[in-house]
């Protein structure tokens, strides 16, 4: 293992710099080049034919099935010129990533390339071997994916992929995509109603997503001398180096030229694809970056992400390198989050958390603002399961991630702004006169010129025309968070819309009818609300007077799904079955068990087969040597405790390893998923993991370095 270890380092020495081919021609010309959006399609499609797809497409409807086969004669003409032999169904099963099977164009029995518009539409891959929460009998293996004609298909590689949906036999969904979309339609229903209260207009609402994407870099070579990055993305043992991140140098410092290398060769292809990509930069801990895109819309976005996490893997190995998403993938050092900026459109071009000079836009936006901050409340541990996985239980709370609490930041601008408009509500307003001068909020529009505060200790934070979801985790799949916030979001609105038609229908004026509403929102939902330190002890201390949840893993997290307020409002705006949420939690609680299970597997595996056998033969070494020293009469004091801090390293690893092994095997006998998951968090993960890794990382310190098997923090950080 150790001359693994010493290989490793040898060809990061001897590695080349890869050539990347800048094209000559200006990004905007070669965006997009490689998806069949709707330019494509009016290049391609009858205009009849176009406008059909295109108003389909705006206004989420069903393409009939003459438009689908002129669509699909037109996608496989496109993507045949561009050399594509083959098409797949790409969708997003509830596996963390994203499934393809490619079928060829060419159909031997006719002799021709052929792609009919129901292949389009609707396959059927095999669905026996996908997660499915009891939805089905594992013998039952029928499946669906249909077409999502809102995400363009694209071109990778040479196989045309078409974004779907995935569902059973029975018709439940078996993906992220579409709770997604229904979560996307009950939140753009909801906030149409609302915006209707202030602008005829308006006749629909968009959830546009920016993902902001972290991760990190380590060389090739180096990645595949550490079984547990190879087996479970991240390192379960490492001592922290003398140098990590405390210096701060890294943090948007000159990107290392590997990296920038890869980063170029990334972005093209991202481009290529129609993945908006603008901003790239060294991150806080070594070897991290961040690449952020603009904003889409939320659905395409999440295609997106999903897509550009694929396309780094790939373009990562061509420089050989290796990408990690995993939350926490070194110790003592940052994690990963992927930073959901979210907010809503108009379809009158509207950004409805952008103040404005306008008095009416004004008080549009604070109805968004404050009925947000509400539903964030209401249903504060919602959000913190959509974004509960065994990875971001690393993360969550350590080193610049924000905690498990789920609270938000506004600054004090806005704060300010809430506190006047909650304590003067009920001021006198006469027939004329402008409120929003009277109750102080003529100072909104100054929020632009002096920017909201960045709160990074934030779980869900305004930042001056949106809000950053700061909790998701790095390797999660937006669609899941996105799925719970537009969904609760839709909730309050429609509850927002109600409880002010019903004082309009009273004889109360309209806006203050709205200004009511917002003060009582204001007064119940003020203890979510939170503007200090979020990694102190102090705001755990507080939130817990205030009654917030601090729910710190993931299958303690889950159990929120489950209740019947969360399963009701899933089902209420169509986005889940009672059915569909509850498998779900089942097939999340069993990601779970297996990934803290293939941890620990890892950490017996390297412990007993790498680390003991090493720590062994050093220590044979050392007694050599004080036997040696005792022989010539001098003190060998100091050798002979190094000896004996290496037994009691040894012991401790030998006997906690065992000690887990015989826990998995009892655990493993229990009948119930959300028993065994509580039991591999807390009897397992908590109780064994870290003190196996604490003795194994003081070892590292008391082996000779030429000895020791393990890739160091040092050398996986520090050299590219």
């Amino acid at each position: 293992m150790a001359q693994l270890r010493f290989e490793a380092l040898k060809k990061l020495g001897e590695r080349p710099r890869v050539h990347v081919e800048q094209p000559t021609t200006l990004v905007s010309k070669l965006f997009g080049e490689n998806v069949f959006g709707l330019e494509q399609m009016r290049a391609t499609l009858a205009p009849a034919v176009f406008k059909k797809v295109s108003q389909a497409i705006k206004n989420h409807e069903k393409i009939d099935e003459s438009t689908a086969d002129a669509v699909a004669s037109a996608a496989k003409s496109w993507a045949m010129a561009k050399g594509a032999t083959h098409f797949t169904h790409w969708f997003q099963p509830m596996t963390g990533g994203t499934a393809e099977k490619h079928d060829s164009f060419f159909d031997a029995l006719a002799g021709i390339e052929k792609f009919k518009g129901s292949e389009l539409v609707q396959q059927e891959p095999d669905a026996s071997s996908f997660p499915h929460g009891g939805i089905r009998s594992t013998f039952e293996a029928r499946g669906y994916t249909a077409w999502d004609p809102t995400s363009p298909p694209f071109l990778y590689g040479k196989t045309l992929c078409i974004p779907t949906i995935f569902v059973s036999y029975t018709g439940e969904t078996l993906d992220t995509k579409a709770p997604l979309l229904k979560a996307l339609k009950a939140v753009d229903l909801a906030a149409t109603k609302v915006c209707q209260l202030f602008d005829k207009d308006i006749q629909h609402v968009v959830a546009s997503l920016g993902a902001e994407q972290e991760y990190f870099v380590v060389d090739k070579a180096l990645f595949n001398a550490r079984p547990d990055l190879v087996m479970a993305g991240r390192t379960v043992f490492g001592h922290s180096p003398a140098r990590g991140q405390q210096l701060e140098d890294h943090y948007f410092g000159s990107i290392p030229g590997r990296v920038y290398d890869f980063m170029k060769d990334f972005e093209f292809e991202a481009w290529k694809l129609g993945i908006p990509v603008r901003t790239r930069h060294n991150e806080v801990a070594p070897s991290q970056f961040e690449v952020a895109p603009l904003f889409e819309e939320v659905n395409v976005a999440n295609d997106h992400n999903q897509l550009m996490m694929d396309v780094m893997a790939r373009v990562a190995e061509k420089h050989n390198l290796a990408v990690l998403f995993h939350e926490k993938p070194f110790a003592g050092l940052n994690g990963t989050g992927k930073h959901n900026n979210w907010s809503l459109i108009t379809d009158t071009g509207i950004n409805l958390y952008q103040p404005t000079s306008s008095a009416r836009d004004n008080l549009m936006f604070l109805t968004f603002f404050v009925t947000t901050i509400k539903a964030v409340h209401a249903h504060a541990d919602l959000l913190r399961a959509s974004i509960a996985t065994s990875g971001n239980d690393f993360r969550l709370g350590a080193n610049e991630a924000p905690p498990a609490i789920m609270s938000t930041f506004i600054g004090s601008q806005m704060s300010a702004v809430l506190d006047e408009l909650e304590k003067k509500g009920n001021v006198k307003i006469e027939k004329g006169d402008n409120m929003y001068m009277k109750l102080g909020i003529d100072q909104i529009p100054e929020i632009i010129l002096d920017a909201t505060d960045r709160n990074r200790t934030s779980p869900f934070a305004f930042t001056g025309n949106k809000f950053e979801f700061r909790a998701v985790g790095g390797s999660d799949n937006c669609a899941v968070a996105m799925t719970a916030l537009n969904t609760v979001v839709a909730e309050q609105l429609d509850q927002f819309h109600e409880a002010v038609t019903k004082q309009i229908d009273k004889g109360e004026e309209k806006r203050l009818a709205v200004v009511n509403v917002l003060r009582q929102y204001i007064k119940e939902s003020r203890d979510i609300r939170f503007e200090g330190d979020g990694y102190s002890d102090g705001w755990v201390q507080e939130a817990a007077k205030r009654g917030l949840s601090n729910i710190k893993t993931t299958p303690r997290a889950l159990d929120a799904y489950l209740t019947k307020a969360s399963m009701d409002l899933f089902e209420k705006h169509g986005v889940m079955s009672h059915k569909e949420t509850e498998a779900r939690v089942e097939i999340r609680l069993e990601s779970y068990i297996k990934r803290v299970q293939i941890e620990a597997r890892v950490m017996g595996d390297i412990a007993m087969n790498h680390i003991v056998p090493t720590a062994i033969a050093y220590q044979s070494k050392l007694i050599n040597n004080a036997n040696g020293l005792k022989g010539l009469g001098v003190d060998n004091t100091a050798v002979v405790q190094t000896i004996r801090e290496i037994s009691g390293h040894i012991d401790t690893i030998k006997n906690n390893v065992r000690a887990m092994v015989d826990e998995r095997k009892r655990l493993n006998k229990e009948g119930n998923t959300h028993t065994r998951a509580v039991g591999y968090c807390e009897d397992i993960k908590e109780k064994y993991f870290d003190v196996i890794r604490d003795a194994v990382d003081k070892l590292e310190l008391l082996v000779d370095n030429e000895d020791w098997p393990l890739v160091k923090y040092r050398e996986l950080l520090f050299l590219r």
